[in-house]
């Protein structure tokens, strides 16, 4: 029946979330008998008491507000992010010069703390463009990686049959590079999306851009407000697994008509 495929999957994935929730109340009803019921939601709150608070979120506009405006902020990282990387592949592994050039500066942008780079962009540009300025730097040398490390691997003997028979450079591009690149891009995608999303929220956390989610993170942990602050947490977590699922589904779609 039409059904049973959606309910196995159900069936399959439910265990392990409600193995951790389970461990969770656990948790959270020893440390209310630790402190005998007084500040149990400063510490551990139960998972009850997050899905009230989530709830009582989500019917708000300024929710919504943090939760789209730090969407378009960081997905606007991840694009420049993900393209600069790509040029710079593709001009690293075209000349020893440029390779020679900047692939040391991309790895000191690789290996420098995230923080680090938050406050000197704080000091250069508005606090608002920040996240996506801080995505695009972090998102950048993982793309870099990925895409340098497939096109060193295309097949050379292939690319040498392509130019006797005088394909054209997008013909190349589209039946040599692009499949020999795809698990490559997906990778590097998939990865850079949670590095992007994680930076991003680390990014407002510190500079404070009305609104975000950073922001709203901030607010509960300075207002002691636990329970908004585990509710805030969850959503930035499910917002990335989605947007990685999303990514990583468009992009399978995408690669099967890369050798066509």
């Amino acid at each position: 029946m039409g059904w049973a495929k959606p309910l196995k999957k159900l069936l399959y994935a439910l265990p392990a979330p409600a193995f951790w929730l389970g461990v969770w109340q656990v948790c959270a009803l020893l440390v209310d008998r630790r402190v005998n019921g007084r500040g149990n939601e400063l510490l551990l709150p139960y998972p009850a008491s997050v899905w009230t608070a989530l709830t009582a979120m989500a019917g708000t506009g300024e929710f919504w507000g943090a939760v789209l405006t730090s969407l378009g902020r960081i997905a606007l990282g991840l694009v420049w992010g993900a393209a600069l990387g790509a040029l710079l592949a593709v001009l690293t592994c075209a000349s020893p010069w440029a390779d020679r050039l900047l692939s040391p500066a991309i790895r000191v942008v690789r290996a420098a703390p995230v923080a680090s780079f938050i406050l000197l962009v704080l000091l250069w540009t508005g606090r608002n463009n920040v996240p996506a300025v801080i995505s695009a730097l972090m998102v950048m040398p993982v793309v870099w990686d990925h895409l340098a490390r497939g096109i060193q691997a295309v097949d050379q003997k292939l690319l040498e049959l392509a130019r006797v028979c005088r394909f054209s450079r997008w013909k190349t591009v589209r039946l040599l590079y692009l499949p020999s690149l795809g698990p490559y891009i997906l990778s590097a995608l998939t990865t850079a999306t949670g590095l992007a999303w994680k930076s991003g929220v680390a990014a407002e956390v510190l500079c404070l851009p009305e609104p975000s989610l950073g922001q709203q993170i901030y607010y509960t942990k300075y207002y002691l407000d636990i329970p908004e602050l585990f509710a805030w947490t969850a959503v930035t977590v499910a917002l990335s697994m989605v947007l990685e699922r999303i990514l990583r589904t468009c992009l399978a779609r995408w690669g099967r008509g890369w050798g066509a």
